[in-house]
């Protein structure tokens, strides 16, 4: 019996995916290919069609492939994505960083330039993909990271140090903490990062959960099945650790500090009626992602 190629296994899982209702089923089925045979990027299998593949080989596909069908992500299935370049591991323990919540670091980029050693809190972490960034890209700038969620931090944790920045690494400019949005930032924690006790946030980042609690079980197989639900839902209108944090706020952030928050595109009309709420807090701005869509809020301190 002939060996099958890398072609017709290519053609075999799309085919497969679309049945399974994949979105993107040949796409997929390239990143599990070239992931699964080791390829340095899915481009070298349009180099290889013809090539035989051993029955290891095979074994190893099938497997992947039957993960995916299953409707888990495909960045759990490969292990890792790319955000902003830099490679951040990714499982159940958080969220998978998306592509459009890059923006959130161009616009604290742009708003702390020329601030001299900026202490930038971000709020739910996550996998750390936006702290990872923001303590990459922002020279001199000083991060600290909180989550409720253990599992979360020890993931972010474990990004951090893949990509240079331990916590226990020579000059790391990167801290996490534990704790309940900014409950979790004690002048205790902000003098360990910044090394003054009354250091004031320059920066507040937060991509908090803000999917209305109806929506459960209604989301993305992806979504549903494989993402912590603690890092999903927020409230009856999805708002509220949101307007827990901005409460919070008050007295903790330099004059002019901004404050810039992912959250849905039918939410910033909400939060903008609202702003008078925090009468130290001036609204800001509602912000569109590289897609065209609603995604981003923005306040900044009196």
């Amino acid at each position: 019996m002939p060996q099958m190629t890398v072609l017709e296994i290519l053609n075999r899982t799309k085919v497969f995916f679309e049945k399974k209702g994949i979105p993107d089923a040949r796409l997929d089925a390239e990143y599990i290919i070239s992931h699964g045979l080791k390829m340095k990027s899915r481009m070298d299998i349009y180099l290889n069609f013809e090539k035989p593949l051993t029955d290891a080989e095979l074994d190893v596909l099938r497997q992947m492939v039957a993960r995916r069908a299953n409707r888990e992500p495909l960045q759990h299935i490969v292990g890792d994505t790319s955000f902003r370049g830099f490679i951040i591991k990714c499982d159940k323990r958080a969220l998978i960083p998306r592509p459009e919540t890059e923006s959130l670091v161009d616009m604290a980029k742009e708003a702390l330039k020329g601030i001299e050693n900026p202490f930038i809190v971000e709020v739910g972490t996550g996998s750390g993909a936006i702290s990872i960034a923001c303590a990459k890209e922002i020279a001199g700038a000083i991060v600290l990271a909180t989550d409720i969620s253990e599992d979360a931090l020890s993931l972010a944790r474990e990004n951090a140090e893949a990509n240079g920045l331990g916590e226990g690494s020579e000059g790391s400019n990167l801290k996490f903490v534990q704790g309940d949005l900014l409950v979790a930032v004690t002048s205790d924690v902000i003098a360990k990062a910044t090394g003054s006790a009354d250091k004031k946030i320059d920066c507040l980042i937060a991509n908090l959960p803000y999917i209305p609690d109806s929506e459960k079980g209604k989301l993305q197989p992806e979504v549903d099945k494989f993402d912590p639900a603690l890092a999903l839902y927020g409230g009856p209108d999805g708002l509220t650790l949101v307007r827990k944090m901005l409460s919070q706020t008050e007295g903790r952030l330099s004059s002019g500090a901004p404050i810039f928050l992912e959250i849905g595109s039918e939410q910033a009309e909400v939060l903008k009626n609202e702003a008078e709420s925090y009468p130290w807090l001036e609204f800001a701005g509602i912000h569109k992602d590289f897609c065209g869509s609603v995604r981003f809020v923005s306040y900044r301190c009196k």
